[in-house]
């Protein structure tokens, strides 16, 4: 074999059989960039299950084998209650279990292993108004789904004086108030039921 021709063959074989160099510029070149790092999904918040408690609610307490802790509060306007060894509560605006919760645990330092009952003695609380020309108007407790035809119907009905095209339901909320036209005359003859909504507590209906 030639001189030249092997030397050719060597080279080849070092080139398959030796790993490359690696300079320092390669090196950067080829690197892929980082992959940026993926936050885990946050779980959903948990839907809070139940009735709500707003001012004027009664409520039954009870702690088990403690006759003596067994109360009828009502929630204040501030939207409290007070109970022996527990102290003033706010619970407008929480439900059964949170308040049970919370009282379990601010009798842990008298009681061994309390066990709070809370139920509603009333829902007083849970109310719409109806003011302006309506024969009866005043608050109406919401014990069940109230459209705003029904609401009218338990007013009685309007006031022949009344001005049927200027209706409105005020709803609270946070920063406000949002004003709903309610379209009457579309609703008691059946044209248009899209301002028949369902009333929530606190909803005012204004008839002028």
């Amino acid at each position: 074999m030639p001189k030249d021709r092997a030397w050719t063959v060597l080279l080849a074989l070092a080139a398959i059989l030796l790993p490359p160099v690696v300079t320092p510029a390669t090196a950067a070149n080829s690197a892929e960039p980082p992959k940026p790092l993926e936050r885990a999904a946050e779980p959903p918040a948990p839907a809070r299950a139940g009735y709500l408690l707003k001012e004027g609610d009664a409520l039954e307490v009870s702690v088990w084998h403690e006759d003596a802790l067994r109360k009828e509060l009502r929630v204040l306007p501030d939207g409290s209650v007070s109970f022996p060894l527990v102290g003033r509560v706010e619970v407008a605006g929480l439900s059964l279990a949170e308040v049970e919760a919370i009282m379990t645990e601010r009798l842990k330092p008298y009681l061994a292993d309390p066990v709070v009952t809370v139920v509603i003695g009333g829902i007083n609380g849970n109310r719409f108004y109806i003011i302006g020309k309506v024969n009866k108007p005043g608050p109406v407790v919401l014990d069940a789904p109230t459209t705003i035809l029904q609401a009218l119907s338990l007013a009685g009905g309007l006031d022949r004086f009344a001005d049927e095209d200027a209706i409105k339901v005020l709803r609270p909320k946070l920063n406000g108030v949002d004003i709903l036209p309610v379209r009457y005359n579309d609703l008691i003859k059946a044209r248009d039921l899209s301002t028949n909504v369902q009333l929530r507590a606190g909803d005012t209906i204004l008839v002028p």
